[in-house]
């Protein structure tokens, strides 16, 4: 069978505190700037625990929002959350979405084409559910120009273990990560009109703890540490970081 994502999703409940808070930061953001159109159905394409699926259907309470995702843990805590009540939620794999074409007017992917094998047929694939003169809309995390509660973890990581080095090295160098990746993409998947611009949020950690501690569900950056031999390398990861996010302040 082939890979249909290249995230580590095993735990719903993990994942919302790791980055399922900060996506529901994004998301309203990710709605303004993407005009979606006044009316029709929805679809939010690879909603992991269902931040964006859940902004949508919020605003647009009498519209159908539906959100796929391939991990069924992601699923579960989603169904679990929204209690049966809009948005729907359904697992399948993005680039092989099993919705007619048309079927809806506006398909979003909100940081998911990263960790998505072939981004390229997951576009085609939103463009073709979506349908004429609706709307296609994506973003991905700015690995080279922001991103800094990752960038801190990897080259903390790559200045203990060269492996680290090789990981990030992937991981910040893909063609998503590249400052045009993802307008070349909608270009080359046949979309028209295609307009670029920046999100941010800001990520308020409570304490070094509340960074750290979801770094250790596994999922994202801390899969790392779930690796066999790199576990013992935990501690010292720990205190590089916390080195460097105190910058001398105590008792953060």
């Amino acid at each position: 069978m082939a890979t249909v994502s290249t995230y580590h999703a095993s735990d719903g409940a993990a994942y919302e505190v790791f980055l399922g808070r900060w996506t529901r930061e994004l998301a309203p953001l990710l709605i303004d700037f993407a005009l979606l159109p006044p009316e029709g159905a929805l679809l939010d394409v690879g909603t992991g625990t269902g931040s964006l699926a859940r902004a949508m259907a919020g605003r647009w309470p009498s519209r159908k929002v539906v959100g796929v995702d391939v991990a069924e843990p992601y699923i579960a805590f989603a169904r679990a959350e929204s209690k049966g009540l809009q948005p729907e939620f359904e697992i399948g794999n993005a680039a092989a979405l099993h919705h007619a074409d048309g079927t809806f007017t506006a398909a979003v992917a909100q940081l998911v084409l990263n960790f998505v094998p072939d981004a390229g047929a997951a576009l085609r694939e939103m463009r073709r559910v979506t349908r004429r003169g609706g709307t296609v809309a994506a973003a991905v995390w700015d690995f080279r120009g922001g991103l800094v509660y990752q960038r801190l973890f990897w080259d903390t990581a790559s200045g203990i273990d060269p492996r680290a080095a090789d990981a990030r090295d992937r991981l910040f160098s893909g063609a998503l990560a590249l400052p045009d990746g993802l307008p070349k993409l909608f270009e080359i998947a046949g979309l028209a009109e295609v307009h670029r611009g920046s999100l941010t949020i800001r990520m308020n950690y409570a304490n070094f703890d509340d960074y750290w501690q979801p770094l250790l569900g596994g999922a994202g950056a801390g899969r790392h540490l779930h690796h066999g031999p790199r576990r013992r390398l935990a501690l010292p990861y720990r205190r590089s970081c916390q080195a460097r996010l105190l910058l001398g302040r105590a008792g953060w």
